[in-house]
Parts: structure tokens; C-alpha cells; sequence
């Protein structure tokens, strides 16, 4: 993927937000949690598919992409020569998912599975949550990090609500086995 790109599909797979979410993401919404000495971003319901403004916490590998983009651009999280990228799923992601299915067989050893040369930008929802389910998450804080509705998720939560869902999150990155090609 070009590198904008592959910043917001590592984000992707990293909180479970959607293409729109994500190409929304502004700065506006980052909240910082100074007990925790970190931030979340609060999605506004008018950009969340669930019509329920959506807490976006972030483990360590998406704190350090956020990080990478802070000063990029004055608005939007992600951005593209200075301005907003718009949509993931474009030229830039058909060509590059090509490719990969191209060099699939090579690079893994055996023929390239079917509906490879297909993926989704939404796969990368689905790829966070069976991340989150192999790394033992529970359905609750599953349902909640995927930004599925939820009620017991308020606009005030706590720290300590919110430092459970981060280390919730944090578990994707400290899985064991590497052996799917997800």
C-alpha cells in the first residue's frame, strides 16, 4: 500500500474503526486522559454507523501512527499532501491488493487463497476482531472496542473503564502465534 494508506490499515486493524471513521478522524476529537496519560478520541454519532458516539482508545501501535501524523494537517487525522484523504478503498488500494495477491504464492509458499485479490477495507474490522477474540478479549469489551452498540459505554466513562479497554487492546499486540496471514 502507498504510505497513507498503510498508516490508516494499520490503524484499521488496530481499533476496529470503520473506512469512514477513520477518514473522518480529526483532531477535534482527541481527549486526553491525563490519569492515564493518554488520550481516546470520541467519535461524534453523526460520523458512527450505531448513531452512538464511539470511544476510540488506542494501543501502543496506534498511538505511535497517531503520533506520526500529529502536524501533518491542522483538521484531519489522516492526510495526504496536505490535504484530507477522503476513502481507502481507491486505485491506490486495488493496485496494491494486486500485487500482493500476485506475490502471495512466492512469499507464503503455497497458492494464493481465493477472494485474497478481494479484500475489503471492512476485512480490517473483522481482522481487529478476531485479533481481540484469539488474544482473549471478552464479548463485552469486544462489542465495545468494535463500536458495536453498547450501552453500559457512557460519554462518562472513567479512567479506570477506559485503561481496561486499552489493555483490552494492547492484548492484539502481544499475540503469540503469527500463523495467519491476517
Amino acid at each position: 500500500l502507498p504510505d497513507h494508506l498503510a498508516r490508516m490499515a494499520l490503524f484499521k486493524v488496530n481499533t476496529g474503526l470503520r473506512e469512514q471513521e477513520v477518514v473522518n478522524l480529526s483532531w477535534k476529537w482527541e481527549v486526553q486522559v491525563p490519569e492515564l496519560e493518554t488520550s481516546v478520541f470520541v467519535v461524534p454519532r453523526k460520523f458512527v454507523k450505531n448513531g452512538l458516539d464511539r470511544y476510540v482508545v488506542l494501543n501502543r501501535v496506534a498511538r505511535s501512527i497517531i503520533e506520526s501524523c500529529r502536524g501533518h494537517h491542522p483538521e484531519r487525522v489522516f492526510s495526504r499532501r496536505g490535504r484530507p484523504v477522503t476513502r481507502m478503498y481507491n486505485s491506490g488500494w486495488k493496485r496494491a491488493r494486486g500485487r500482493a495477491a500476485a506475490r502471495y504464492p512466492e512469499a507464503v509458499g503455497h497458492a494464493c487463497p481465493d477472494g485474497f485479490s478481494a479484500i475489503r477495507v471492512h476485512d480490517l474490522k473483522h481482522t481487529f476482531g478476531h485479533r481481540l477474540r484469539a488474544a482473549g478479549v471478552g464479548f463485552e469489551d469486544r462489542k465495545v472496542l468494535l463500536g458495536h452498540k453498547s450501552d453500559h459505554v457512557t460519554t462518562h466513562s472513567s479512567a479506570p473503564e477506559i485503561s481496561g479497554l486499552i489493555a483490552a487492546a494492547e492484548r492484539v499486540c502481544e499475540l503469540e502465534s503469527r500463523k495467519s496471514h491476517a
